[in-house]
């Protein structure tokens, strides 16, 4: 039986991303955690904190995509336009929520409330809560847009909080198969062959270098057990005649 798809998009946005000033630390984060629970994420992009581009970039990859899950832009800055740029982009309008002020009030006296602080209780209208237990402030879920905060901690028990509420597929499963000293010259035909002969599966190798040599690594990827099982099986079979051919 053909297991649904379900697939997924990120959406960094941050001017401070893109200037190298801030390091990303979601982006493989979010990306282990949607592989875990069977979600496949397909893209991911990084904008600047400038309105049209986050509206181009929703719309295209919420339309694209099961899920668009986007990080950064929703603290109480004047760039902090993320809430505006989604609700532009469904065409709705933003209100103040009550219970986010409600929520910001557990932390903060009333007269602290200020107006930079009362952005972060804005979110489009149809959207509902992505709870954040760190600092109270929630991110929001508008249709298969999932609108989270920068700050990894936070983002992370965002992302706890909405995933039980996702549709998921089956997950995918690995295999990695050392290449046993074989240079990637020496096997990229062979594994282009095995590749080919085993399109359901996903075959990559990935050389690192250290201690003054290259070892390869070879990960086979599939959501069924039995493709997954035959082609490391020609992997390994392949690097074991290589090997046997660099041992004479």
């Amino acid at each position: 039986m053909a297991t649904q798809n379900i697939t997924a998009a990120i959406l960094v946005i941050g001017d401070e991303i893109l200037s190298g000033r801030t390091k990303d630390k979601n982006i493989g984060y979010i990306a282990g955690y949607l592989t875990n629970i069977g979600v496949d994420l397909k893209e991911v992009r990084v904008v600047p904190d400038e309105e049209d581009e986050i509206v181009a970039a929703v719309n295209a990859l919420r339309k694209r995509y099961t899920y668009l899950f986007t990080t950064g832009g929703i603290g109480p800055t004047h760039d902090d336009i993320t809430a505006d740029s989604v609700a532009k982009a469904f065409g709705v309008a933003l209100y103040e929520d009550q219970r986010i002020i409600d929520l910001m009030l557990q932390r903060l006296k009333p007269e602290d409330l200020n107006e930079a602080r009362r952005r972060m209780a804005r979110i489009p209208v149809g959207a509902e809560h992505v709870a954040n237990p760190v600092s109270k402030v929630p991110g929001f879920r508008l249709e298969n847009v999932i609108v989270m905060a920068g700050v990894p901690s936070i983002m992370q028990a965002m992302l706890d909080d909405v995933a039980p509420k996702l549709t998921t597929g089956a997950r995918m499963m690995s295999k990695t198969i050392d290449a046993m000293g074989i240079p990637e010259g020496g096997y990229a035909a062979g594994l282009a062959d095995i590749a080919k002969a085993h399109a359901s599966v996903i075959i990559g190798s990935y050389p690192q270098f250290g201690e003054g040599r290259f070892h390869n690594q070879i990960v086979v990827r599939s959501k069924e057990e039995g493709p997954l099982n035959a082609a490391v099986v020609a992997v390994e079979a392949m690097l074991r005649e290589l090997s046997a051919k660099q041992g004479k």
